[in-house]
């Protein structure tokens, strides 16, 4: 008999496993040791998930990269076609050309939207393989993560479509918060505008509209927090899209500052990438007779605005694989914090099957057992949360 004591929350109990099975192992030769890798399992904090995340990022860059690529070229041309028709749609002579116009501008913006939609369906398709590797150390694969997407391809569209509509409602609960806290700043100031100085009521000003946008931020990830782990319960756990949904609600909690921490990450990553590939096209343009300044965006010939229309999706590419993996390892980590999700996996490693019993479990399995048609090949034997 092991007794095993499990500290709070689930913290470090792999380790605390591994030190149990490695004490028997030395006290008696006949039995082989099962764990191959003691790794610490503390929770990740902000800057571990940015850190590991951007790690995996380098490993498997050109991969990812071709896994994110199609969605974000999708985005890419129907920016590119919006643009055509903004810049012409004013000026057409020709009633039937302002038709076609038209009908150009609102492709290009199905296609834009449909870009990211598929961008969704794409990081759920790679939830699986992104798991099992940083579970099992499978190998990550452009075939495998789009064999999933086709395998499962109008549930990840149902979710998806529910991610969105969550989180145009998220937005503007968010932007109704920022207005009621800048609004009763407002009437504050000009309340004491009749007994303050005026470099008070700036100051006072200033720190009121920073504290409504902090916590327009905070309640914008809050409310999207909650659908976040949508496509991996779907893709690890099998489970349907409303069961999915459910099953991330109660996944997600303490998980804000990490989300938006790697908002920020993104955000501004992507804008200097974003400002490595306008900083040319924009000196070309100025030695060329341009003002690249996007206030005069409306003067730029067609050349210019449809190269600039296109940096932005592709500076995007870039950055999007680290959303893939940041939230595949907080999923990883929610299970290991919430559910002993590293006890479990460990026994799936190394112990038999659990019979298929008629019971109803509060908890997922480590992996779905029904091992979907595009997971093929036998189960290595990995590291968890670890990289070589």
């Amino acid at each position: 008999m092991l007794a095993i004591s499990r500290p709070k929350h689930g913290e470090q109990s792999a380790v605390l496993l591994c030190r149990e099975f490695r004490t028997v192992s030395n006290s008696d030769s006949s039995m082989p040791t099962i764990i191959a890798n003691q790794l610490p399992l503390a929770p990740l904090g902000a800057g571990d998930l940015i850190d590991r995340a951007v790690r995996l990022y380098r490993l498997h860059f050109g991969t990812l990269l071709r896994i994110a690529a199609p969605p974000v070229i999708v985005s890419a041309v129907g920016s590119v076609l919006f643009s055509i028709a903004w810049r012409t749609i004013f000026t057409t002579p020709s009633g039937l050309s302002l038709v076609g116009y038209l009908l150009l501008l609102f492709g290009g913006l199905g296609l834009a939207a449909g870009g990211h939609i598929f961008s969704l369906i794409v990081m759920g398709g790679a939830a699986r393989n992104l798991v099992t590797h940083l579970l099992r150390n499978e190998p990550v694969s452009v075939r495998t993560t789009y064999a999933a997407v086709r395998a499962r391809f109008w549930p990840l569209l149902g979710a998806s479509v529910l991610m969105l509509l969550w989180i145009i409602v998220s937005f503007m609960v968010a932007f109704f918060g920022w207005y009621m806290v800048v609004t009763i700043v407002a009437v504050v100031g000009l309340v004491m505008a009749q007994i303050a100085s005026p470099v008070f009521l700036v100051i006072g000003g200033a720190i009121g509209v920073i504290s409504a946008s902090a916590f327009a931020f905070w309640l914008f990830f809050f409310f999207v927090g909650r659908v976040a782990y949508v496509p991996q319960v779907m893709m690890v756990e099998g489970k349907g899209i409303f069961a999915s949904v459910g099953r991330s609600f109660s996944l997600a909690r303490g998980n804000v500052r990490r989300l938006m921490a790697m908002a920020l990450f993104s955000y501004f990553t992507t804008w200097s990438a974003l400002m490595i590939l306008v900083i040319p096209l924009g000196w070309y343009g100025y030695l060329n007779g341009i003002d690249p300044s996007p206030w005069n965006a409306t003067q730029w010939p067609a050349w210019y605005a449809i190269g600039y229309s296109v940096l932005e999706p592709l500076s995007s590419i870039v950055l999007a694989p680290v959303w893939m993996l940041g939230l595949s390892l907080l999923y990883v980590d929610e299970r290991v914090r919430h559910e002993g999700y590293d006890i479990e996996l460990m026994a799936s490693q190394h112990l038999p099957e659990m019979p298929q019993l008629n019971v109803t479990s509060p908890f997922a399995p480590a992996i779905s057992q029904s091992r979907p048609s595009f997971v093929k090949g036998p189960i290595s034997s990995g590291n968890v949360l670890g990289l070589r």
